[in-house]
C-alpha cells in the first residue's frame, strides 16, 4: 500500500467524520471537511486533480458554513429570539450531552431554550411558540450546511476516481 492510497483512505474517513459533524455537533463538521480536502491535495498524489478537487469542495465547505449562519442568523431575527436564548440552550446542551447518554445534546439545547424563552417572554405559550421556531431554524441552518458538505464530499469521491484512472 503507497504513501497516497493510505492519505487518500485517511482523508475519506476524516470527510465521512466531517459530514457526520456537521449534524452531530460534538464532532468536528465543516472545518475538518475542508482540511481533510486540503491535506489530499498536498499528500494525495493526485496533481492537479487534487487542487480542482480542493477547490470546489472549499468553496462547497464555505457556502455551507456561511449559508448555515445567515439562514438561521435570519429566522432569528424574523422571530425575534435573542442570541442569548441561543446561548444558553447551547449551554444545557453541552450539560444535557454528559447526563443523558446518546440524545442528551438535542434535549439539552432544546430545554435550555425553552426556558430561557420562557424567561423572557414570561408566557408559556409564547415561549413553546418560538422555541419551536428557533429549533426549526437550527435545524434549517444544520441541513443546509450538512447538504454542501455531502456535495464536496461527493467531489472528493469523484477526484479519487479520476486521480485513479489517470
Amino acid at each position: 500500500m503507497t504513501a497516497e492510497t493510505i492519505v487518500t483512505i485517511l482523508c475519506g474517513l476524516a470527510i465521512a467524520v466531517g459530514v457526520a459533524g456537521t449534524v452531530i455537533p460534538v464532532l468536528p463538521g465543516s472545518i475538518l471537511v475542508g482540511a481533510s480536502l486540503l491535506a489530499w491535495a498536498l499528500w494525495g498524489g493526485a496533481g492537479v486533480t487534487g487542487w480542482v478537487v480542493f477547490g470546489i469542495g472549499l468553496t462547497l465547505v464555505a457556502v455551507g458554513m456561511a449559508s448555515s449562519a445567515i439562514l438561521t442568523g435570519r429566522k432569528l431575527k424574523q422571530h425575534g429570539i435573542p442570541n442569548r436564548s441561543v446561548l444558553v440552550g447551547i449551554a444545557l446542551a453541552v450539560v444535557g450531552m454528559f447526563a443523558i447518554p446518546v440524545v442528551g445534546l438535542f434535549v439539552g439545547f432544546a430545554v435550555g431554550l425553552l426556558l430561557s424563552e420562557l424567561l423572557r417572554t414570561r408566557a408559556f405559550r409564547t415561549a413553546v411558540t418560538s422555541s419551536l421556531a428557533a429549533l426549526k431554524a437550527t435545524g434549517l441552518g444544520i441541513l443546509a450546511e450538512f447538504g454542501l458538505a455531502c456535495l464536496a464530499a461527493s467531489t472528493w469521491a469523484i477526484g479519487v476516481w479520476v486521480a485513479a484512472l489517470s
